[in-house]
C-alpha cells in the first residue's frame, strides 16, 4: 500500500472504510456492484444484509431485506415467504435475479432472488 493510500485510509471515516471492504469482498466473489447493476438485467450481487423486514401476520407474506455492497444498496423481496432461515441482519449473501426499478426510497429491487448464504468472517 502506497503512502497516498495509507493517508487516505487514515483520514477516512469508518463508513468509508467499511464501504471499501465491501467492494473488495464483492470483487473477490466476482459479482456486480449494486451501483453498476442495470435495470431489467439479470445480475449476481453479493454483500451484507443491513436490515430485514418481516410482514405482519395480517398482511400477505413478504420478506424484504436491504443488501449493501459498498457501492450502494438493493432491496431484496421474497414474495410468499414470512421467514427464510439464515436471512438476518449482518449476514453475507450472494443473490442472482432480475433487477427491477424500485420506488422513491430505493432505486433497485430484486424479487425472489436465488441466494447463497456466504460464510461469516472468521468462520470456515
Amino acid at each position: 500500500m502506497g503512502l497516498r493510500e495509507r493517508v487516505r485510509r487514515a483520514l477516512a471515516s469508518t463508513d468509508e472504510l467499511e464501504a471499501d471492504d465491501e467492494i473488495v469482498e464483492a470483487a473477490m466473489h466476482g459479482t456486480v456492484l449494486a451501483a453498476h447493476s442495470s435495470i431489467r438485467e439479470r445480475s449476481t450481487l453479493s454483500g451484507v444484509l443491513r436490515s430485514v423486514t418481516y410482514s405482519p401476520p395480517t398482511a400477505p407474506p413478504e420478506l424484504s431485506a436491504e443488501l449493501y455492497d459498498g457501492s450502494g444498496s438493493i432491496d431484496l423481496v421474497w414474495l410468499g415467504r414470512r421467514d427464510i432461515p439464515g436471512i438476518e441482519p449482518g449476514r453475507r449473501l450472494m443473490v442472482t435475479g432480475r433487477v427491477s426499478p424500485g420506488d422513491a426510497r430505493h432505486q433497485k429491487v430484486m424479487y425472489n432472488p436465488a441466494y447463497t448464504l456466504l460464510a461469516r468472517p472468521g468462520v470456515s
